[in-house]
C-alpha cells in the first residue's frame, strides 16, 4: 500500500528511510511545541494574552499534525507544518493592539483574524494563483531564496547552539567561552555529525542528535522527567470569527496572508531545490502544496494558534533521505504522539545546542545553490543576492524576499530587459511596497 501510493522505488527511497527522515524533522521542529506557547501566551510586557500555554501546545500539536498529514497524503511532500516563528510573535502584536482598540477578548478575534487570512490563503490556492506566481520566479532568485534559507537556517542554529550572542554595539559576537556546556554540546554534534556525513554514514544527522542528547544527559543540562502528561486545557473551535470581520482589521489580514504566502514559497522552493526536483524552473505538483498549507493555516486557527506554515527544517529530512509524503506523514503522527509524551519530547525540545548542529549542517548543504545564481548577468544576480543576504540579515523569510522581488522588475525594465520583468513580478513588487508603505508592521 505504501509503495503503490507513494511511489518509494520510483522516488530511490525506502519505508524505513522515510519513517528515519520523518523522525530526524521532528526532532529538529520538536522545539516549537515549547516555543510557541511561551510565545502565544504572554505579550511583549509578560502580561496573559488569554490564551493559556497549555492550550497553545494542545494546538500547536494537533494543527501540525493535520497539516503535516495532509502535506503529506495529498501533495505527498516531505514537507512539515506547524505554528511559524514570526507570525507567532504577529500575533501577539495583534494581540496587544485589539486589546488597546477595545475589544473584549482580543486573542479570540486575533484567531479569527488568522482563520480569515487562511480562507483567503485556500481561495488563492485553488484558483493555482500562487503557482503561476511561483512558476514566474526566474531560476536565479529561486536559488537565490534556496541559499539564502541555508544562511538563515545555520544562523539559528548558531544562535540556538549559543554560538552567536547579542552584543551591545555590533549587534552579534562570538561566544569565546569555549569551556560553556552549551557550546560543548553543540560543538561535539557538529563534529560528530559532519564526521559521519565525511564518512558518508547514513542517518548522520540523526546519529548526531542522540549523541549529542546522551552528552546532555551526562552533563546534566537535560533531565528524565516522566514519560507520559497530557496539556491540561485547550482552545478549539474558539475563535471569534464576527469580531474579526471587522473592516478596520483589514490591514492585520492582509499582513497575515503575506507572511504565510510568502514564507510558505520560500521553504518550498529551498526544499524542492534541496530535493533536485525543480525543472524548467516549475516544480511539480506546486498546486498541492500550497493547498495544503492554506488547509494548514484554516486547521490552526480552529484549534487555538497563530498561522500554520512549511517549516524550513524540513529540509532536514530531506538531507537525511525523506523524497516522498510518507516523510510527512510520520512526523505529523509523532506531533501527535507528543500529545501524551510532553515530557520525554520536551528533554530534547527544550534544550536548544541538541539539535543546532543539524541546523548548521542543512544549512550548509542547502547554501551551495549559490553556485546555481547567474553571477555574470548583474539583472538577475544582483536581485538574487539581496535575497540571499536579506532572508538571514532580517531574520525573516518574507522580507528577504521583499527585498529581492522589488529589486527585480525596477534593475529589468531600467536595464532595458522588460520582456523578462514578467506582469506578475511587476504586481508581486507593487504589492510589497505598499505593504510596507501603508502596514506599519
Amino acid at each position: 500500500m505504501l509503495e503503490k501510493w507513494f511511489r518509494l522505488s520510483e522516488k530511490g527511497t525506502t519505508a524505513w528511510t522515510e519513517a528515519m527522515a520523518g523522525l530526524t524533522t521532528f526532532l529538529t521542529m520538536a522545539y516549537i511545541i515549547f516555543v510557541n506557547p511561551a510565545v502565544l501566551s504572554k505579550d511583549f510586557a509578560g502580561n496573559p494574552t488569554g490564551l493559556s500555554s497549555d492550550a497553545a501546545m494542545t494546538a500547536t500539536c494537533i494543527s501540525a499534525a493535520i497539516a503535516t498529514i495532509l502535506m503529506g497524503l495529498y501533495a505527498r511532500y516531505p514537507i512539515a507544518q506547524a505554528p511559524g516563528m514570526g507570525e507567532n510573535f504577529f500575533f501577539v502584536t495583534v494581540i496587544m493592539a485589539l486589546s488597546a482598540m477595545g475589544f473584549a477578548e482580543p486573542w479570540r478575534t486575533a484567531l479569527g483574524i488568522v482563520f480569515i487570512s487562511g480562507i483567503l490563503f485556500l481561495l488563492l490556492s485553488l484558483f493555482k494563483f500562487r503557482k503561476i506566481l511561483i512558476d514566474a520566479v526566474s531560476p536565479s532568485l529561486k536559488n537565490g531564496i534556496a541559499a539564502g534559507i541555508g544562511l538563515f537556517i545555520a544562523f539559528i542554529g548558531l544562535r540556538n547552539g549559543g554560538v552567536i550572542q547579542e552584543a551591545p554595539g555590533t549587534l552579534l559576537r562570538f561566544n569565546g567561552n569555549l569551556l560553556d556546556t552549551d557550546l560543548l554540546v553543540f560543538f561535539f554534534g557538529l563534529l560528530m555529525t559532519t564526521v559521519l556525513f565525511a564518512r558518508r554514514v547514513r542517518g548522520a544527522i540523526i546519529w548526531g542528535i542522540l549523541l549529542s542528547a546522551a552528552l546532555s544527559l551526562a552533563a546534566g543540562k537535560i533531565h528524565f522527567e516522566g514519560v507520559l502528561g497530557l496539556p491540561a486545557d485547550n482552545a478549539v473551535f474558539s475563535l471569534d470569527i464576527r469580531s474579526a470581520l471587522n473592516f478596520s482589521l483589514l490591514p492585520f489580514i492582509v499582513v497575515f496572508l503575506f507572511m504565510d504566502l510568502f514564507d510558505t514559497m520560500g521553504t518550498m522552493i529551498g526544499v524542492g531545490e534541496q530535493m533536485g526536483i525543480v525543472k524548467n524552473n516549475t516544480l511539480p505538483d506546486a498546486d498541492r502544496i500550497l493547498l495544503s498549507d492554506a488547509v494548514g493555516t484554516v486547521a490552526g486557527a480552529c484549534t487555538g494558534t497563530s498561522t500554520v506554515t512549511s517549516f524550513i527544517e524540513s529540509a532536514v529530512g530531506v538531507e537525511y533521505g525523506g523524497r516522498t509524503g510518507l516523510t510527512s506523514v510520520v512526523t505529523g503522527l509523532l506531533f501527535l504522539l507528543a500529545l501524551f509524551f510532553t515530557p520525554v519530547v520536551g528533554m530534547v525540545g527544550r534544550y536548544a545546542p541538541i539539535t543546532a548542529p543539524a541546523l548548521v549542517v542543512v544549512g550548509a548543504m542547502i547554501a551551495r545553490n549559490i553556485r546555481k545564481i547567474e553571477w555574470d548577468d548583474y539583472s538577475e544576480a544582483i536581485p538574487a543576492f539581496l535575497v540571499l543576504a536579506g532572508i538571514p540579515l532580517s531574520y525573516s523569510i518574507h522580507d528577504g524576499l521583499a527585498m529581492g522581488f522589488i529589486a527585480y522588475p525596477v534593475i529589468k525594465l531600467l536595464s532595458g530587459k522588460r520582456k523578462e520583468a514578467n506582469w506578475l513580478t511587476i504586481l508581486v513588487a507593487l504589492l510589497f511596497v505598499l505593504r510596507y508603505l501603508f502596514v506599519k508592521v
